[in-house]
């Protein structure tokens, strides 16, 4: 049995078929956690780009059991309340109860154009995914976790969360809002013992291993071509390195523990510095 800091305890991960989702899960199930991995698991009218796909949910899924977790996987629309609503149920009648969150579902894309030319269409998708799937997340598992008085929730927010970027103005203001709806829920939630914090990742390489593929749809976005974006981003990070997959779900594991058990209401970047200037 897996002995780690987060043994006997249930994780629910959304964007767990790739990237920062998958990372995060097998950082997770190292460390003792059994898993409830969540993903759309289809493509999304309006994102350019392939989204994570059942194959790859079950892949991420396969890298936990290694660990000795037992798993869960179900595909599930953030956008769509009933849908999360249904995965919730579906964990607690596996495992009882979840003692974590991490909202990691997100869309870097449709974007690269600026504020005044971002289509009513674009505009929502953005805010329903990375802004309004988190908060749907945290209302349907809110509810047990204040129930049993513990819980941690994870929000994967961005340095977009904290500065501007150009030709991103709908990922900017939702990754700001995860930040907002961070603080305020972990107001709402202290005196029943549930913590909510955020990581704001930097640029994060796109790992082979967790087939991540953000960075170069970003660089898509802006016209930096695919081959020679790592170079260009590692140019704005003063510690001269891309953040790597694992660096983002270790401060996710720490958030998770109870080695954090006073930390609410927290935004922990982990960006190399970048913030900082």
């Amino acid at each position: 049995m897996n002995s780690g800091r987060l043994s006997g305890k249930t994780a629910f991960i959304t964007g767990a078929a790739r990237g920062l989702g998958r990372a995060t899960a097998v950082a997770l199930a190292a460390e003792g956690a059994d898993l409830v991995l969540l993903d759309i698991g289809a493509d999304l009218p309006g994102v350019p780009y392939p989204l994570g796909s059942p194959g790859q949910l079950e892949h991420t899924a396969a890298l936990c059991r290694t660990s000795g977790s037992s798993v869960l996987t179900t595909t599930a629309d953030v956008r769509d309340t009933r849908s999360v609503r249904e995965a919730v149920t579906a964990a607690t009648d596996r495992f009882g109860r979840i003692d974590i969150v991490v909202n990691n579902a997100g869309i870097a894309a449709p974007s690269g154009k600026p504020v005044h030319q971002i289509g009513e269409e674009e505009w929502a998708l953005m805010i329903d995914v990375d802004l309004s799937g988190a908060w749907r997340v945290i209302r349907e598992v809110g509810k047990a976790m204040c129930a049993q008085r513990a819980g941690s929730i994870v929000n994967i927010a961005s340095t977009a969360g904290l500065v501007g970027y150009r030709h991103f103005a709908g990922y900017v203001a939702a990754k700001h809002g995860i930040v907002g709806l961070t603080k305020a829920a972990a107001m709402d939630f202290a005196p029943m013992k549930v913590r909510v914090n955020a990581v704001c990742p930097g640029s994060v390489r796109d790992d082979s291993r967790a087939e991540g593929r953000m960075l170069a749809e970003i660089a898509r976005a802006l016209d930096v071509p695919v081959g020679e974006h790592e170079e260009a981003f590692t140019e704005a990070q003063p510690m001269n390195a891309l953040i790597e997959p694992e660096d983002v779900a270790a401060a996710v594991v720490y958030l998770a523990s109870d080695d954090a058990r006073q930390v609410t209401g927290s935004v922990l970047t982990v960006d190399g510095g970048f913030t900082a200037r």
